[in-house]
């Protein structure tokens, strides 16, 4: 195995991105949380409130020997929404934004290149609205976040919004479903 890295993502509620994720083959962890904000430990009323400018991200470790960078955004851009400034669905505030929050060089390039690929190739109807920054000011979401979807595949947002999500991964990304 090759040295895990970190990539951040927000696509919207980190539940759906966190249900989507966990299946990705490549993946090895997988972290609900807040970043790109200005508070200190901000806590999920607070960033819902929109007062703390952090987005609900999910925190990736990966390894670059079993997933690509390139293939991780493909996921992305597949399951939310890169279109839609501060909005998933009926989720909206600046809380939902979509966002690339790297941790290497390397990241950001492939992030700018695809968004620029995507632009060009008119992927979406409208443009592409995804920041790309680097991570900054991350905070995990409390105990209850974490594996959300996974403990309540029942409740009403997961059957809805979650559960579509992770149905369009496993169909759009087979071979890259673990087993």
């Amino acid at each position: 195995m090759s040295e895990a890295q970190t990539l951040v993502l927000g696509g919207g509620c980190f539940w759906c991105t966190e249900a989507v994720y966990v299946k990705v083959r490549g993946i090895l962890d997988v972290e609900s949380g807040y970043s790109n904000g200005r508070a200190e430990r901000p806590t999920y009323e607070q960033v819902c409130a929109g007062a703390t400018g952090h987005a609900e991200v999910v925190k990736l470790t990966y390894d670059p020997a079993q997933i690509s960078v390139r293939q991780i955004l493909e996921i992305f851009f597949v399951v939310h929404d890169p279109t839609t400034l501060n909005r998933q669905g009926n989720d909206s505030g600046t809380q939902y934004r979509s966002g690339i929050y790297y941790t290497t060089p390397d990241q950001k390039v492939v992030a700018d290149d695809m968004i620029r690929e995507m632009g060009r190739d008119k992927l979406f109807r409208e443009p592409i609205v995804t920041e790309v920054q680097p991570l900054a000011n991350y905070w995990p979401a409390e105990d209850y976040h974490q594996d959300f979807f996974e403990k309540n595949p029942n409740q009403g947002y997961c059957v809805a919004v979650a559960g579509p999500k992770v149905a369009k991964f496993r169909k759009t990304f087979a071979e890259l479903a673990k087993d």
